[in-house]
C-alpha cells in the first residue's frame, strides 16, 4: 500500500450489528455517537456501501467473520478475552467470572460477545461485590459500536500493517481484535506488524499515504506527537517511507482526525475543508543522516513548519497539490465538513465514494473531474465517520510510473 488512490483491490469492513442497539440517549456520548441510530437503516446503508465496492471489483472482507474464524485458535481467544476483562471496574472476582463466561463460548458466539458486549444480566456465573452493585443494564464488557470505523484500528503502509493505539477509552479494545486477526488469521500469515496498541496513541484516520514514500500524520485529539514520531521511525527503518509530514490539527470533535479535513481523490488532488486550507501547517520529518531503528535510538531530522500544501507538494515532488473545496460558502462548507464531506474513499485515481448528502462538495468534485460514487449515510454518520472512516484498505494496485 503506497498511496490513497491506487486502484482498490481488497478492503476490510465491519457491518454494524447488535452493538448499535446498545446505544441509548444515556450512553451515546460516552460511546462517541452524536445520536441513537436507526440500526436497520444503518445496516441497509452499509450493505449498499459494501455492494458499491464489490460492484467495482473490490474484494470485501468482513471483520466479524474473520474474528469468528480466529476465535477457534486458543492463543487468539486468550488474548482477546484478557483484553476484554482488563478493566479496573470489575475487580478480581468479577474478572474471573467474566473470563470463565467468555471462555465457555463457541467461536462465533465469542466473537459476537466481544463486539456486542456483555450486560450484567447476560453474564452466566456473575458474582462478587462489583457484580452485585451493578445495575441490570450495565455492561460488564462494553459494546464496540465504533468498530464499523475500521480505518482507525489498523492502517497498511507498504506490505506491513500498523495495529494502532486508540485514544478514547470507548475504543481501546478494538485494537485487540484487529491485532488478533492479523496475528492469527491465515489470510494475513507472514504479515509484519508495524505498530502495536501498547504504544503511543496513533489512529488510522490521522494517517494519509500522500504518495509513494510520503506520509502525512495528523496530531490532535486522537494521535499524539509521540505516536507520529514512533511511526516515522518505524517506516524509515523498514524502508516504507522517506518523508513524514506531521500536521497539527484542532483538538475538536469536528476535526478528530486528519481525514475529516482532507482526503486524496487523485494523484495530485485532495478535497479539503477550506476554513483550514490556508492555515494548516506541517513539520517535515526525515531520517536525517543515520537510518533510525525500531529501538528509537537515533535522532530524526525535523524541519518547519511550512504551509501544509507547500510541504506536501515538495515532499511528493510535484509543483502543487490541487485542492477541491468542501462547499463554496462558509456555512455550507462547515455543514458539509461536519457531515464528512471531506471523508472520501478513493477507489482509483479520480474515482471516490462519498456521502450523497454533501451535494455541494460532490458537485465540486465532479466539476474537477472526479467521478463520485454517492452512498446514503443518514444513520451511519451518527458516529461522525464517512466512507474512508468505514474502510481499511488492505491492498491497492501501485500507481503507474
Amino acid at each position: 500500500m503506497t498511496s490513497e488512490v491506487g486502484r482498490l483491490r481488497t478492503v476490510l469492513l465491519h457491518r454494524p450489528g447488535a452493538e448499535l442497539r446498545r446505544l441509548t440517549p444515556r450512553n451515546n456520548d460516552q460511546l462517541l455517537f452524536d445520536g441513537v441510530p436507526w440500526v436497520a437503516r444503518a445496516q441497509e446503508e452499509h450493505d449498499a456501501f459494501a455492494a458499491a465496492l464489490t460492484d467495482r471489483g473490490v474484494e470485501v472482507l468482513h471483520l466479524d467473520r474473520l474474528l469468528a474464524e480466529v476465535m477457534g485458535v486458543p492463543t487468539a481467544r486468550s488474548e482477546v478475552i484478557a483484553a476484554a476483562v482488563d478493566d479496573p471496574r470489575l475487580g478480581a472476582t468479577l474478572r474471573h467470572a467474566t473470563t470463565a463466561h467468555l471462555s465457555d463460548l463457541a467461536p462465533e458466539d465469542l466473537a459476537t460477545a466481544l463486539i456486542t458486549g456483555v450486560a450484567h444480566d447476560e453474564l452466566r456465573g456473575g458474582r462478587g461485590l462489583a457484580y452485585r452493585l451493578m445495575g441490570r443494564g450495565e455492561f460488564v464488557v462494553p459494546p464496540l459500536p465504533n468498530l464499523m470505523f475500521t480505518r482507525d484500528s489498523s492502517v497498511w503502509v507498504g506490505s506491513q500493517v500498523a495495529v494502532t493505539s486508540l485514544a478514547m477509552p470507548a475504543r481501546d479494545r478494538e485494537s485487540a481484535l484487529t491485532a488478533a486477526l492479523y496475528a492469527h488469521h491465515p489470510r494475513f500469515a507472514g504479515v509484519d506488524q508495524l505498530y502495536g496498541p501498547q504504544l503511543e496513541h496513533l489512529e488510522g484516520g490521522d494517517v494519509l499515504l500522500l504518495s509513494p514514500g510520503v506520509l502525512a500524520v495528523g496530531v490532535g485529539e486522537r494521535t499524539t506527537a509521540g505516536g507520529a514520531e514512533r511511526l516515522a521511525r518505524r517506516v524509515f527503518a523498514r524502508g516504507l517511507a522517506r518523508t513524514v509530514l506531521v500536521v497539527p490539527i484542532a483538538q475538536e470533535r469536528a476535526t478528530m482526525h486528519l481525514d475529516t479535513i482532507c482526503t486524496m481523490v487523485d494523484v495530485d488532488a485532495m478535497v479539503m475543508y477550506p476554513a483550514v486550507a490556508g492555515s494548516l501547517q506541517a513539520w517535515t520529518v526525515t531520517a536525517g543522516g543515520e537510518l533510525p531503528d525500531d529501538a528509537d535510538t537515533t535522532e530524526l531530522s525535523v524541519e518547519g513548519p511550512q504551509p501544509f500544501l507547500t510541504a506536501a507538494a515538495t515532499a511528493m515532488g510535484i509543483d502543487r497539490l490541487r485542492v477541491i473545496d468542501t462547499g463554496l460558502d462558509p456555512v455550507t462548507a462547515e455543514r458539509e465538513q461536519w457531515d464528512d464531506g471531506n471523508n472520501t474513499l478513493a477507489l482509483a485515481p479520480r474515482l471516490a465514494v462519498a456521502y450523497e448528502r454533501n451535494t455541494v462538495t460532490n458537485a465540486a468534485l465532479e466539476a474537477a473531474g472526479i467521478e463520485v460514487v454517492a452512498i446514503s449515510g443518514s444513520e451511519l454518520g451518527s458516529g461522525r465517520g464517512g466512507p474512508r472512516c468505514m474502510s481499511c484498505p488492505v491492498l491497492r494496485e501501485p500507481l503507474p510510473g
